[in-house]
């Protein structure tokens, strides 16, 4: 395997599946299988997992709610999310632990990084729910911050296309994909991979980020063994 640690970062939108909201038990079925394909291969897996299949904090402010409140409420949004694949992994004989970044002590253990780097170093699958624990981050951020923490070896970021485009490939046809970019390539053509904060932590770390289909099965056990999928981003093109 060419990766023995990593950090899967997925969206809240991608568990909808083909609702407009909530979480399909289809898709959340489809992750864990695909995550279990890896786990198998003997590699240490932590999963970062957003919310906005339930409620996104930027949006707070539009309706009237205060933005640190409206990240807060964001954050609980990823935790149920976090539940949810948690369940879904172990009903598929997976061990996991949950952690967040705020204390909800009844569902979740707190994080703490040696703590994380034990779990995984002893086969568990690592989710962490609730972001940093901070308003204005985002869950990009967060999976930035501990794959850095955990020294992961990549962060690989599930999404609905398959690499990144030179525009919207879902609005332009003609938009064609990059299979290889720097980060500062990436940084002067405002490609959006992440937010800036997420971006940069990952600059700076020398962390690669790999943005690939995690939809299209068999797509992650691949990546995990060194094959060339979606489009991977690092220090030096």
């Amino acid at each position: 395997m060419k990766y023995k640690r990593i950090l899967l970062k997925l969206s809240g939108e991608s568990l909808m599946g083909k609702n407009s909201y909530g979480i399909d038990p289809n898709r959340l079925q489809q992750y864990a299988e695909e995550i279990k394909k890896v786990k198998e291969q003997g590699v240490e897996i932590a999963i970062v997992i957003g919310g906005g299949n339930i409620f996104r904090g930027v949006q707070a402010e539009k309706t009237g709610i205060d933005r640190v409140q409206g990240d807060y409420m964001g954050m609980l949004a990823t935790l149920i999310n976090a539940m949810a694949l948690q369940s879904a992994l172990e009903q598929n004989g997976m061990f996991t632990r949950l952690m967040s970044g705020i204390k909800v002590e009844s569902v979740c253990e707190p994080f703490i990084r040696r703590r994380a780097i034990r779990h995984l170093e002893k086969g568990r699958i690592v989710i962490f729910g609730a972001g940093i624990g901070n308003p204005y981050f985002t869950t990009d951020s967060t999976a930035s911050l501990r794959a850095i923490e955990i020294e992961a070896q990549v962060v690989l970021k599930g999404t609905r296309v398959d690499g990144v485009y030179t525009a919207d490939p879902e609005k332009d046809p003609s938009a064609t994909k990059y299979n290889t970019l720097s980060f500062q390539e990436a940084y002067e053509k405002n490609l959006n991979i992440m937010d800036m904060t997420a971006f940069t932590l990952c600059q700076e770390n020398n962390l690669p980020i790999v943005v690939f289909d995690m939809n299209k099965s068999e797509n992650l056990i691949k990546l995990a063994q060194g094959e060339d999928i979606g489009t991977l981003i690092t220090t030096i093109q």
